[in-house]
């Protein structure tokens, strides 16, 4: 991810809207660890490129400072530039660098730049896009680059401070002129997953504010193959899928999958803006090999930005886990209630996101968190020594051990705060040097993951404000145009109200509702009824 244009939507008021996550658990299917590791000299650094040989970590790109600021005159300005490659030495805890200096100004700008789109494919690492000041245009750009660089190589080459320039090799090509998106493979086919082009300084009064700038959502998932004999680099692009409804998406998570029919795939994880709205999307879009379709049923509530995410597959079950490691969300629990914040806050939550064999996704809290408010613009760096699928999925059946080391967690955005962006003068915030090994064990008692029941709610309903003083608003999704029954029951599960909406409209709908019998300082709940799908949620009055 980045927190890139973060401020690229209206300045919203804040309000909070809680609805009762309730108490329903599930037994875990794993249980997760971080422990920190430390190395001198290693610095802090989010929003990178990286890719991995023998052991080892090559770093490249990112921002040096953390959370962007919102004056255009200090917003993504060239001190914050990584201007050189890192080594680094997870095991060994040491680390490497090399300027960036030696390289043709077109590759030296780009590997400098932030939010690239990369993929590891062999010995080759591909970065797309980023976003960055280029002084050989004298402005703000998106660059519009594909870069390959041999990770062994150039690992060797940093360490014994040799030449790298033979092993980077970079072509130009239009289509790839995107930051904020995602790289990813399905069999032999690239992705590039979203994203947007954006070219001028970033102002959050709007394109024409300044010297302005252009901000173009790709809403596309485009396609191509990729030739590499080690010289000649050739794209052959397919057609791509374009919607602006449903990939309209930036900044966010997009995972490999084993799905349940066996074969891979990618689900892009909620991503900014709706068109509609400067909020997140809760929704997410997988991807096979045949086309795209929007998770019918599903929200995602916890973890919406780019973040550290974990991958793993259960053969034996036909489950898919994604674990997503803190960063930014415009939820959080609190105290067992989900709570709605759309100043979307820095968050420490550690959540998963669980595909069953019959499709049906479901999200749950796990009982870790974050052990500060980071995650947002890190990576998750796997252990490839633990088995796991082509498309870098972990094979969760291999979890024989007490504590497995899977991967590692590193940099990202450290904030102070929650919310910062409208008071950060740089200070709120830094990039992270701090990286943490992540372990998997198998449950060692009963423990449980509390469930979201609204991530699989097919009404999306939502009850609020809460607590409240009697006057609600409720929002909920129709297939189609249906009697709605409202029912108003008190702590103990006794009927006091029930009320019928007749022959509501299909999608989308927004009720203000009143209950007669309400009691202040009371705890009810309020139950939607259509057909034969019930959702309950927890009201307390003021």
């Amino acid at each position: 991810m980045n927190l890139t244009f973060h401020g690229v939507r209206s300045i919203l008021a804040a309000f909070m809207i809680t609805l009762s996550t309730g108490s329903i658990a599930q037994t875990v299917p794993f249980e997760v660890r971080l422990h920190p590791i430390s190395i001198p000299n290693l610095g802090g650094l989010q929003s990178y490129a990286f890719g991995q040989a023998n052991g080892k970590w090559l770093i490249v790109g990112g921002r040096l400072d953390g959370l962007h600021r919102r004056q255009p005159w200090a917003s993504f300005d060239v001190a914050g530039h990584n201007n050189q490659l890192m080594v680094i030495d997870p095991v060994g805890l040491q680390v490497w660098t090399a300027s960036l200096l030696s390289l043709p100004a077109s590759i030296r700008e780009q590997l400098s730049s932030t939010n690239m789109e990369h993929y590891q494919e062999g010995d080759y690492l591909y970065c797309l896009g980023g976003y960055g000041y280029s002084a050989t245009q004298a402005a703000h750009t998106t660059y519009d680059k594909l870069t390959a660089i041999h990770v062994p190589n150039v690992i060797n080459a940093v360490i014994n401070n040799t030449s790298f320039t033979s092993d980077i090799r970079q072509i130009t090509d239009a289509q790839f002129q995107v930051t904020g998106g995602q790289l990813r493979k399905i069999n032999d086919t690239y992705y590039l997953l979203g994203g947007q082009k954006f070219l001028g300084s970033y102002n959050p009064m709007g394109p024409n504010h300044g010297p302005g700038f252009t901000q173009v959502y790709t809403n596309a998932i485009r396609k191509f193959k990729l030739t590499d004999d080690g010289t000649t680099l050739v794209v052959n692009h397919l057609t791509a899928y374009v919607s602006s409804a449903d990939l309209h998406r930036r900044d966010y998570n997009a995972e490999p999958q084993i799905l349940p029919n066996g074969e891979q795939g990618v689900t892009m994880f909620s991503g900014v803006f709706q068109v509609h709205a400067d909020i997140p999307y809760l929704s997410s879009v997988t991807v096979d090999s045949t086309g795209f379709a929007v998770d019918a049923g599903f929200q995602q509530y916890y973890n919406h930005y780019h973040c550290p995410t974990l991958p793993l597959y259960s053969s034996s079950q036909n489950e898919m886990h994604t674990v997503f490691f803190g960063g930014i969300a415009q939820y959080y629990d609190q105290a067992g209630t989900l709570v709605q914040d759309n100043n979307v806050p820095f968050v420490k939550t550690i959540a998963r996101v669980t595909r069953e064999a019959n499709g049906t996704m479901t999200e749950y809290k796990l009982p870790v968190e974050m052990p500060a408010l980071l995650g947002a613009g890190a990576e998750f760096i796997p252990n490839i020594n633990f088995p796991h699928f082509s498309n870098f999925v972990f094979e969760l059946d291999s979890l024989t051990q007490d504590s497995v080391l899977v991967g590692y967690i590193y940099g990202g955005i450290s904030s102070s705060q929650p919310n910062i962006f409208f008071v950060n003068d740089g200070s709120q915030s830094a990039a992270s040097a701090q990286i943490y090994a992540v372990y998997l064990s198998l449950p060692k008692s009963v423990g449980v993951d509390e469930i979201n029941p609204s991530s699989n709610d097919p009404l999306q309903f939502e009850l609020y404000p809460n607590p409240s003083s009697g006057k609600l608003n409720l929002r909920f999704h129709l297939q189609e145009s249906q009697t709605v029954a409202l029912r108003l029951h008190d702590a103990y599960g006794k009927l006091i109200e029930s009320n019928e909406l007749l022959q509501v409209a299909i999608g989308e709908n927004h009720i203000e509702h009143s209950f007669s019998e309400l009691k202040s300082g009371g705890v009810y709940f309020v139950t939607l009824v259509v057909g034969d799908v019930e959702v309950r949620r927890k009201l307390i009055l003021e």
